[in-house]
């Protein structure tokens, strides 16, 4: 029952953030971030409510010190985190997400083309020492090189100073995508940074073959490329998560499973609108 102060002031029960987990997602979440029976000694706050703080975070991009109180306390979600990282536990639901996704869209699960392409973020003081300038978009940060299936669900992600270049990084991601995969990928559609001899080399060596989409030359401004704009769009996505705003981590691989976490809580709602978390 609310107090008197409550009452005057017209406040509000706490009934959550727009960011949190709702039961069927839970559901098919807890699994694969169960490190620990939820009656450890050792445990103090609930798994779901350390998986709502760090949804929130990359939601609102807040630092980790700036926490709201009504979630377990920053030390607590960062240590978490690093486990969570470590292991690799959202690469493995996102894979399953996307097959679970695909089947339900009439695609086999295993899919055989995918999308290259990468995005520049903006260097802080975190991630400056690792920094580079990427001179055609004029600014010094972090690339991130994704590889995503035909529906723009996240298969790889690969993160580099800026000034590398893209076709630099095919042979990492081909040979991430086969290991994905299981050696199911044949195509791989990409725009004219990946324009090249070698690049096509080496993605031949890992049985893909590297289509290069170009812009027809009488086109004027900004065109969207056909099966590219796949992977721009995915880039969308990712940017309304305000943590991926600029590339606040110190560690390559914070940036790197941050993108796993979100493509994961974009599966996650498209799947549960979609009524597969039940029935999964």
């Amino acid at each position: 029952m609310l107090g008197t102060l409550e009452r005057n002031l017209g406040m509000r029960v706490r009934v959550g953030y727009p960011s949190d987990v709702t039961d069927e997602e839970w559901a098919f979440v807890a699994p694969y971030l169960t490190l620990l029976r939820e009656d450890a000694p050792q445990r103090l706050y609930p798994t779901r409510a350390i998986f709502n703080a760090l949804r929130y975070l990359a939601r609102t991009g807040q630092a980790w010190r700036y926490v709201p109180n009504d979630l377990p306390p920053w030390e607590v979600v960062y240590q978490q985190w690093t486990r969570w990282r470590d292991g690799r536990c959202f690469e493995g639901l996102v894979d399953d997400l996307r097959r679970l996704l695909r089947v339900a869209a009439g695609h086999a699960a295993e899919l055989t083309a995918v999308i290259l392409d990468s995005r520049t973020l903006q260097s802080t003081p975190e991630s400056g020492a690792r920094a580079g300038y990427d001179g055609a978009k004029r600014r010094k940060g972090s690339k991130v090189h994704l590889a995503v299936d035909t529906l723009g669900h996240l298969l790889s992600a690969h993160v580099t100073a800026a000034n590398e270049q893209d076709r630099a990084q095919v042979a990492t991601l081909a040979k991430e995508v086969q290991e994905i995969t299981g050696q199911h990928v044949t195509l791989a559609y990409a725009d004219q940074g990946y324009t090249g001899q070698t690049a096509a080399e080496v993605a031949q060596a890992e049985g893909i073959e590297l289509a290069v989409v170009k812009l027809d030359e009488a086109k004027k401004g900004f065109v969207l490329l056909p099966r590219c704009w796949v992977v721009e769009r995915s880039f969308g996505w990712a940017a309304r998560f305000r943590r991926l705003a600029r590339d606040y981590e110190r560690l390559a691989i914070s940036l790197q499973q941050i993108h796993f976490l979100v493509f994961s809580m974009l599966m996650l709602i498209k799947a549960n609108g979609l009524n597969l978390l039940t029935s999964a």
